[in-house]
């Protein structure tokens, strides 16, 4: 079963790059929650706390796309090395700010640049796998990241608390800006394995071309789904432990969930399943869906364990077989900008999704909080449904995941 990952690891400079893109995107899972802890220590109020991190989390959705743009003409190690010093200067004049009790809207507007500039090396290592990896194994690279994204939202929560509980709420994001500037430097670096950029992308691709908007936009509309049911979950699980007289076990919960999709994407990986990415997304984001149901009528935690473990094992397939559908349609001078939309749907849909499930937890049974999880995982199920794929080159999309795309 390794010997996908043996083989899709010894593409050339494939370790490093990955490894790069790890370290750097560590902030993404722990600039929000830094922000709050760190906020509502200095100044006592969670409410200015959520707006300096809706602030970060709202331009970050602005910036993603930019930067995929920018990134596709220029190229990741001009883009980089700019976006890092841009967001690890912000940073440090923003904890300035908040140490200083700068009043508002200073604190609010250098957050909006640090969450704009924020490097968005995710979307940029799948370029990277695109561009190195034989077409046969690109799922199990997008399957890799998948993994790793889900080791980043597992990991980076962790430290960032630790750290600003035990040591000092400052220390926590210091910590992640040093990981999102280092590791940005270090994938800018290798521009062995960095994608064409520019004109070079131009001329192998024939034109930059359009980007497909009825693939697209439906991707983008299912990724504020996931966004919005990320949000709802980490919030209504953590509810649901604490009116069960247990909130110590809402993050062996919330673990239990980000472990499911860890195993899934692992399994992905290691065995690609043998139906097209189109398919795999419609049927994954049914089964996350129908996953929510239980949890509406049980507040029983156990089982309430057993629902998020299935409703997790849905998730990093539907990533992988998004950003599969995203790398086949979308053309390969704007790939990372395609890349980039659905990331930032996914950031655009987790702050709704919290605050209207935080709403339906104060104001009805903390279960029923999971309500707004269904909603979102209808949302994406109809997104999976309504995908327009390019007319061009029809067979290329009832290809099974595993096989090789068309183009590559």
């Amino acid at each position: 079963m390794l010997d996908s990952y043996r083989r899709i690891l010894a593409v050339p400079g494939a370790p490093a790059f990955s490894a790069a893109a790890l370290v750097a995107r560590l902030p993404i899972s722990m600039l929000g929650l830094g922000l709050v802890l760190l906020v509502s220590e200095q100044t006592g109020s969670y409410a200015k706390a959520g707006t300096i991190s809706a602030a970060a989390v709202i331009a970050n959705a602005v910036g993603a796309p930019v930067q995929g743009r920018l990134t596709d003409r220029f190229g990741q190690h001009r883009v980089l090395p700019a976006t890092a010093a841009l967001f690890g200067f912000s940073l440090a004049l923003g904890l300035l700010a908040i140490y200083e009790d700068v009043p508002a809207p200073v604190p609010h507007l250098l957050a909006a640049v640090i969450g704009f500039a924020l490097p968005q090396a995710g979307s940029m290592v799948r370029a990277r796998w695109t561009h190195n990896a034989p077409p046969s194994m690109i799922p199990t690279a997008y399957a890799l990241e998948a993994v790793l994204d889900e080791v980043v939202f597992i990991v980076g929560p962790v430290v960032v608390t630790f750290l600003a509980t035990l040591v000092s709420p400052y220390v926590g994001l210091i910590v992640a800006g040093v990981a999102g500037v280092s590791g940005s430097v270090a994938l800018a670096v290798q521009r062995r394995t960095e994608p064409p950029s520019g004109r070079a992308s131009d001329a192998a691709s024939g034109s930059r071309g359009r980007l497909p908007y009825g693939l697209l936009v439906p991707l983008v509309g299912a990724g504020v789904g996931f966004g919005v049911l990320f949000g709802a979950a980490e919030v209504v699980t953590v509810a649901v432990a604490d009116h069960a007289g247990h909130k110590e076990l809402s993050g062996v919960l919330l673990a239990i969930w980000a472990a499911g999709s860890l195993i899934a994407g692992f399994l992905v990986g290691a065995r690609p399943l043998p139906i097209s990415p189109l398919t795999q997304l419609r049927i994954t984001t049914a089964v996350l869906t129908m996953s929510i149901v239980p949890l509406l009528v049980t507040s029983a935690l156990p089982l309430v364990a057993v629902a998020l473990f299935v409703s997790g094992f849905a998730i990093a397939p539907s990533m992988v077989a998004s950003t599969q559908l995203i790398e086949r349609g979308v053309p390969k001078a704007r790939l990372t900008e395609g890349i980039s939309w659905f990331t930032t749907g996914l950031a655009t849909g987790v702050a709704p999704g919290a605050a209207v499930s935080g709403w339906v937890v104060d104001n009805a049974a903390p279960s029923w909080g999971y309500l707004v999880c269904l909603v979102a995982g209808v949302l994406a199920a109809a997104g999976a449904w309504v995908v327009r794929v390019p007319r061009t080159e029809p067979a290329d999309w009832d290809e099974p995941a595993h096989a090789t795309s068309s183009g590559q």
